[in-house]
């Protein structure tokens, strides 16, 4: 039976009564209230609690386990999981059912090379939109993501936050297909960005994500200067080196001294 997350001191309070009730809607993190239906609440509740660590890679995902903490039928819990299965964040296997997505180094090498290619691009753009007067980038936004890493309580805390900022770098792109892609490869990401966070190697006294601030600050501080190039460059910097970091190519193995004599 899967279990709903902790509940707050002041709900734990009341009644046993009141307490399995709050349970059964904490899952929901706030998604249900202005969402137009519920299977999307549903499906936000379940995606959060994902990206949030709540629910664990490998973690089987049961439908009626998922229903009953989230006080809906099978059915909205079932068309989630399908879309979060397109999105890359749950398989699903006909025997064993669906379950939070795996990451394993070569995968997260894909996904980041795929930022790679398109997000600089979209920075670009998004910078170009704010120079000409148009919506382009919420560079306000980016600064609050910037400073809820800062002072994140943990490392999914702090992974949200750093999925949110690069967010607010692309969203004003101008294109919503973009916009849907990256969104995709960012959620992917936070499945591994959390675990990836750690002491640098050879004896660097700083932790990896402080690391990564003074990155996404260079990065953020070239986007207000309206400089598109300093930016995307910064932001290419930024993604090529974490990868190198926390996921180098495995190293083939070295030819035995006989063939080497060959």
């Amino acid at each position: 039976m899967m279990s709903a997350p902790n509940v707050s001191a002041a709900s734990a309070a009341n009644s046993a009564s009141a307490t399995t009730a709050a349970a059964a809607t904490a899952f929901l993190t706030g998604a249900a209230g202005a969402l137009p239906s519920r299977t999307v609440a549903v499906l936000e509740a379940i995606k959060h609690a994902i990206l949030a660590g709540e629910l664990k890679p490998g973690q089987a995902l049961v439908e009626t386990d998922l229903a009953e903490v989230l006080g809906v039928s099978k059915t909205p819990v079932r068309e989630a999981l399908k879309t979060l299965a397109g999105a890359g964040l749950v398989t699903m296997n006909p025997y064993k059912g669906a379950a939070v997505r795996i990451v394993d180094d070569e995968q997260a090498r894909y996904v980041y090379d795929a930022r790679l290619l398109i997000e600089p691009v979209a920075l670009s753009r998004a910078i170009a939109l704010k120079g000409a007067g148009e919506a382009g980038g919420d560079w306000r936004s980016a600064h609050r993501a910037l400073q809820r890493a800062d002072h994140a309580a943990g490392q999914a805390e702090r992974s949200l936050a750093d999925r949110d900022f690069h967010r607010e770098l692309y969203a004003g792109c101008g294109n919503p297909l973009l916009t849907k892609m990256l969104d995709d490869l960012c959620d992917q990401t936070a499945l591994v960005s959390a675990a990836a966070w750690r002491h640098e190697p050879g004896g660097q006294h700083l932790p990896s994500w402080e690391h990564e601030a003074a990155e996404h600050r260079a990065v953020l501080q070239a986007a207000e200067d309206g400089d598109a190039g300093r930016a995307a460059a910064l932001l290419r910097g930024h993604i090529t080196s974490f990868v190198a970091r926390n996921f180098p190519e495995p190293q083939e193995p070295q030819k035995s001294q006989e063939n080497q004599n060959r």
